[in-house]
């Protein structure tokens, strides 16, 4: 009787040593076997290489494709108004010139001359000396190579300067000539005596300097500038 009850005890303890060992996790660490709540790393980083909502990606401004405008627009044919400057090469390449057209006055007679072929057309410039040398412009050269002013005629007519009875005309107080000391400045005038086709419309003034580069300025069909007056003045005396 004994015997017996000693093997049903050892059975029973057997048995609750296998629910024991049952409750255990497969590595017997006793840990919860049930998957974690918390999201996996491969996920987290794949969220955060993700851009964020709305998000655009950047784009390259456009350049301006505008032209820099030019240091010196009056030179490499463009036209100027009157009364604008632009700066030009010295006579022999000496020195930096800035020259303006500042008036314009048309005339059939002028300082006790008329016109051979029709109008004289007077140009009033001021010539300003810009470096530490003296400067001139280049003058016209036989030939009509480089150098000096014409008139350019709506009709594509090249008129150059001092033709015809222009010589005659002196314009006191715009005759300058010569060289120009640094820093300072001189009243010129150009004379063209011009046809009535040639004169029709106005033109366009152009002076080549030593480098053979042309400085042009549209001349208006009618008196104009600053000066009309006075050099009309001067004209008729």
């Amino acid at each position: 009787m004994r015997k017996t009850l000693f093997l049903t005890a050892a059975a029973a303890g057997v048995a609750a040593a296998c629910l024991a060992l049952t409750a255990c996790g497969p590595d017997g660490g006793g840990s919860d076997s049930k998957p974690s709540a918390s999201t996996p790393a491969s996920a987290s980083a794949s969220t955060a290489a993700q851009p964020s909502a709305g998000a655009s990606s950047p784009t390259a401004t456009p350049g301006n494709d505008s032209a820099t405008p030019s240091a010196n627009p009056g030179a490499g044919g463009t036209a100027l108004a009157l009364g604008v400057p632009s700066r030009t090469v010295g006579s022999q390449l000496v020195g930096v010139l800035e020259i303006t057209p500042t008036t314009v006055v048309y005339t059939k007679e002028a300082d006790g001359t008329t016109s051979r072929f029709g109008t004289f057309a007077v140009v009033t410039t001021k010539d300003a000396s810009l470096t530490a040398n003296a400067a001139d412009e280049e003058p016209a050269r036989a030939g009509g190579t480089k150098g000096g002013w014409r008139w350019l005629a709506a009709n594509g007519q090249s008129v150059a300067e001092g033709n015809g009875s222009a010589p005659k005309i002196l314009v006191n107080g715009y005759d300058g000539t010569g060289r120009i000391e640094p820093g300072t400045s001189q009243s010129r005038s150009e004379v063209f005596d011009l046809t009535p086709d040639q004169a029709k419309g106005g033109g366009t003034l152009v002076y080549t300097d030593a480098t053979g580069a042309e400085n042009r300025w549209k001349v208006p069909a009618v008196d104009a500038g600053p000066q009309v007056a006075d050099v009309k003045k001067r004209l008729a005396s």
